[in-house]
């Protein structure tokens, strides 16, 4: 029997009187590529805290790979995930390699320095950064750099799961256009399951191969992205077309 490989059922989370999940079921199929939009301060990263366990839900069950999300060994559930930050989240004082081999430098991934290193420039090349920005400081980096070099952290150890965390948020076009395209051919190559958040409608339709939309704390609408135009759906239709009018209020 097949199942899905990540499986929110009933989310519920709220912070104090604010309810930011109520009631959120979603499905993600193993090998597919999932993409969460919805506005700002909707629940999309919280979301993604709840399934790795940074958050906690207070109500609802996750299921990853047919197993509750919350039992046994957390550090070997989190082994499982890869992720692309925000922001970037390198540290700065760390050489670009360091960075990316982050995980194979310690716990329960740990290799050998000399065969971490490696994997890190395999992993630079794959996002097309050359074996001489290894030794370099993040900053020293250009913005589209810094994301390629986040991307290859992601993906160094080999993980089953991606999630990205608005993944072309504070590029040029160009270069988003460049994320993107890697990103869905990694995804594609890994045979790996994706989830990303984004509210940036170009990466929607380069990256998914479903989509779902998070408004008010609830799951309004899903399905595959070649279908997303004639969704049928007013709270998608008002975010691709990006007009004021409809049941989506604009935060003044």
């Amino acid at each position: 029997m097949t199942h899905p490989m990540i499986e929110m059922r009933s989310i519920q989370k709220a912070f104090g009187s604010n309810e930011v999940l109520r009631d959120v079921d979603l499905a993600i199929d193993k090998g597919t590529s999932m993409v969460i939009i919805g506005g700002s301060g909707t629940g999309k990263s919280v979301m993604l805290k709840t399934i790795l366990g940074l958050i906690p839900q207070d109500a609802g069950k996750i299921v990853v790979d047919g197993k509750d999300a919350t039992a046994g060994d957390h550090d070997a559930f989190l082994a499982r995930f890869g992720m692309l930050f925000q922001g970037g989240a390198l540290f700065d004082s760390l050489p670009v390699w360091q960075n990316v081999a982050f995980r194979l430098l310690r716990g329960s991934l740990k290799r050998p320095r000399d065969e971490a290193r490696e994997v890190a420039i395999e992993k630079l090349r794959r996002v097309g950064l050359k074996a001489d920005v290894a030794d370099r400081l993040p900053a020293e980096l250009s913005g589209g750099m810094q994301k390629r070099v986040g991307l290859a952290r992601a993906i160094a150890a080999e993980p089953e799961i991606i999630f990205f965390d608005e993944p072309t948020t504070g590029l040029d076009p160009i270069m988003a256009g460049v994320i993107n395209d890697l990103i869905r051919e990694i995804v594609v190559e890994m045979g790996a399951t994706a989830m990303t958040i984004t509210h940036d409608m170009t990466s929607v339709r380069a990256i998914a191969d479903n989509v779902a939309m998070l408004h008010g704390g609830k799951i309004r609408w899903t399905g595959p992205v070649s279908t997303l135009d004639t969704s049928g759906d007013p709270y998608v239709e008002q975010f691709i077309s990006g007009s004021a009018e409809g049941p989506i209020e604009a935060v003044r």
